[in-house]
């Protein structure tokens, strides 16, 4: 999360969706102001949600978003798929191989740009 991401979808983008569609956060739990999926869920203003990150991980008891049935949480764990061990092996073994032969590294962070 950079400070151009932080809170970048809130009430006025929720309201901007249709009432049939489904907000899914993968990435990081700051860019979605919490409060107003849940009131945008609550009111049913967009179908669902399926969140796997949390501003405050875990996600605090005291989250409205744990008592909505149109709310699908999970505990950061949606990159563990059953090929998971296997494809970090492989990128890692990859960029293992081009530092060794002093070729640019796959999937770098840039620090500048805070992510």
């Amino acid at each position: 999360m950079t400070a151009t991401t932080a809170g970048m979808v809130g009430g006025a983008e929720l309201r901007a969706m249709k009432p049939t569609a489904y907000f899914v956060n993968v990435g990081r739990g700051s860019t979605v102001d919490e409060a107003a999926l849940a009131s945008a869920l609550q009111q049913r203003l967009i179908a669902g949600a399926a969140l796997d990150v949390f501003a405050q991980e875990p996600l605090p008891e005291a989250s409205p978003l744990w008592g909505l049935d149109n709310a699908l949480l999970s505990a950061h764990v949606s990159g563990f798929t059953p090929d998971y061990d296997e494809r970090c092996t492989g990128l890692f073994v990859e960029n293992l191989q081009r530092y060794l032969d002093g070729r640019p590294l796959l999937n770098l962070v840039d620090r500048r740009l805070g992510y």
